[in-house]
């Protein structure tokens, strides 16, 4: 599909009628694509979602590799514990519970962790809504790569300036990776995992996403207040509206919930 028709089916949040037939680095280069359409209607980038680091989940979708795909000022949304959102446009959505960090500075060529640490601001729960625009959710890694699914909306929580947690970037990994998380819909818990489970911690997740982003041709540099979301500490789960779901962190993430409409 070109990237017009790409941006059609996920405007109609409707099913693609085939699978894209690419490769990844191809893929990326037709996500791209989309991202400009998408600039030139208005819409601005706010950051990126990181996808598939947890790598429990890895047999269950068959993409066995994290991969990115892009956030926008018409998707995200801030709160400081309880937030609404919806799910129109949205075509099977899903939730997963990340860690979400603000970006302080544009980190230098092959950061190391205490290097990273010095370009984020902050560290927050988050709640991200991904999709897919093929039916049961059957996909390779480029046709999601392609799709832009890996985000549909994002609400972030109470945000933490890492400054106050850690001196140093081994300590903030020790905490975040160290962190359970419940997961509970209605009252009724739903899954449970750590911050571990994203390549062994949301740092390390930041880390090798950047690698990835400077590897990939044309894609724009991470930027002074862009936010980056790590990765789902759990499954994610399928999400209607009506529905009201809380993540319950430890420390040093607050907890969040989330209502859908």
């Amino acid at each position: 599909m070109t990237p017009e028709q790409l941006l059609h089916h996920h405007d109609q949040a409707g099913f693609w009628p085939a699978a894209s037939g690419l490769d990844v680095p191809e893929a990326y280069q037709r996500a791209l694509a989309v991202r400009q359409l998408r600039m030139d209607r208005g819409e601005q980038p706010r950051g990126y979602k990181v996808g598939f680091t947890n790598r429990s989940i890895w047999p269950r979708y068959q993409v066995f590799g994290p991969i990115w795909g892009t956030v926008w000022d018409s998707t995200l949304s801030y709160c400081e514990g309880q937030g609404e959102v919806s799910l129109a446009g949205t075509c099977q959505p899903r939730l997963e519970p990340e860690a979400v960090f603000g970006i302080a500075a544009t980190p230098p060529a092959n950061a190391s962790l205490d290097e990273l640490l010095a370009c984020i601001a902050w560290v927050a729960p988050g709640f991200e809504i991904v999709q897919s625009h093929q039916p049961g959710w059957k996909f390779v890694a480029a046709d999601t790569v392609a799709d832009g699914a890996l985000h549909a909306r994002l609400l972030v929580g109470a945000r933490v300036p890492v400054a106050t947690l850690a001196s140093d970037a081994q300590a903030l990994e020790q905490k975040l990776a160290g962190a359970h998380i419940t997961l509970s819909c209605g009252g009724r818990q739903v899954d449970q995992g750590m911050g571990a489970n994203v390549l062994d911690g949301p740092l390390h997740a930041l880390q090798h996403f950047l690698q990835e982003l400077r590897s990939c041709p044309g894609a724009p540099e991470l930027q002074p207040g862009d936010v980056v979301t790590t990765g789902t500490w759990t499954d994610a789960w399928p999400v209607a509206p009506g529905e009201t779901w809380t993540a319950a962190f430890d420390a040093p993430l607050s907890g969040l919930t989330v209502r859908f409409c």
